[in-house]
């Protein structure tokens, strides 16, 4: 049974899928050294149309996180992030232990995007050396609560960060989604918006693991390669993870897999709201935050059907998946109907 709990419980895409099977085929270089690699590696130089990117694969989008920062903030330094962001809320101080001690600094700003006057604030709030010295700034592109920055927004943003010298990371675990309710190009909502390094994640888009790490300055990822073997996150037969990243980036299967996530949330979006559920934030990607009483989730639940309450009480998180079927959305909406007695 499909569930609206997480994009992570979705399986493999069968072009993912193919291609890893296809990668099991006699003996191949190890470490990175393979073909498909190599290829990968080509195919983000084209994505992004920046020649000096330098991308590395690590198991999962954690690991890409707390790395990146950890390339961009010495012990006593701190990102800017905000409140709701994975790095600060789900990712077990795993930034704070690869940075050796680097610091999160959080604004709650509405719908899960930080503003140029909150960017500014942190980025003011401490000076001199008995405080942590910002050095970087973390936005999550799409959101926690499934909103999207726009073009425009994240060059206001890393134009802030530029003025106090700050180094820009952006946790792209759910890249995909949010270029393909954009559209436009890769380059633009990245590098040449002021990014310096992109999480860019792929498994709760279609792989089984594998998310990958790309610096658009490539000076950042001086001795990246130590750290990805320091912390267990150089798997040893790469291509396995390669393979199926480039089945993904071929034909854009990618945007594919995210636009058809972010159609299903958004036709999720509507039966929700037919029933008489406020919707709390705007759908922009693949996630619905819903207001739904505690009884019919509970009624909702008895059916078989899992969710996050993840806002307070009634605030209800329902992610769709890059497989997330019309069916499965409208008899969720039916379910929902008759727990809150419409």
């Amino acid at each position: 049974m499909q569930q609206f709990a997480s994009d992570n419980q979705a399986g493999i895409c069968p072009e993912a899928m193919a291609a890893l099977i296809s990668a099991n085929t006699g003996h191949e270089a190890s470490y990175g050294d393979d073909r498909w690699t190599n290829e990968l590696k080509a195919r983000m130089r084209a994505l992004f149309e920046n020649e000096a990117c330098e991308t590395f694969l690590v198991f999962n989008g954690t690991a890409a996180n707390a790395l990146a920062l950890a390339a961009l903030c010495r012990p006593f330094e701190a990102t800017l992030c905000h409140a709701l962001s994975h790095i600060e809320t789900d990712e077990a101080a795993a930034p704070e232990f690869f940075t050796g001690g680097a610091k999160l600094l959080v604004a709650d700003t509405p719908d899960g995007k930080l503003t140029p006057d909150a960017v500014e604030a942190l980025a003011k709030r401490y000076e001199g050396f008995h405080h942590v010295k910002a050095r970087a700034l973390s936005l999550t592109q799409s959101t926690e609560v499934g909103t999207v920055y726009s073009v425009d927004e994240i060059r206001t943003l890393t134009s802030v960060a530029r003025r106090f010298g700050l180094k820009v990371h952006m946790d792209g675990a759910r890249f995909a989604n949010a270029l393909a309710n954009l559209g436009g190009r890769p380059a633009d909502l990245t590098w040449r918006s002021g990014v310096d390094v992109l999480s860019f994640g792929a498994t709760k888009n279609g792989l089984a693991v594998g998310e990958a790490v790309v610096f658009f300055d490539a000076s950042l990822a001086d001795a990246f390669a130590w750290r990805v073997k320091q912390t267990g996150q150089l798997a040893s037969k790469m291509r396995f993870v390669a393979a199926p990243w480039c089945a993904l980036m071929e034909g854009d299967v990618w945007l594919k897999n995210a636009r058809h996530s972010n159609a299903m949330a958004k036709r999720l979006a509507e039966r929700l709201t037919a029933t008489g559920v406020r919707i709390l934030h705007p759908v922009q990607a693949n996630a619905v935050f819903a207001d739904i009483p505690v009884p019919a989730q509970a009624a909702l639940r008895a059916k078989g059907w899992r969710f996050y309450t993840f806002l307070g009480e009634t605030g209800c998180r329902l992610m769709c998946a890059w497989d997330t079927s019309a069916e499965t959305v409208d008899r969720f909406g039916r379910d929902l109907a008759e727990a809150v007695g419409r």
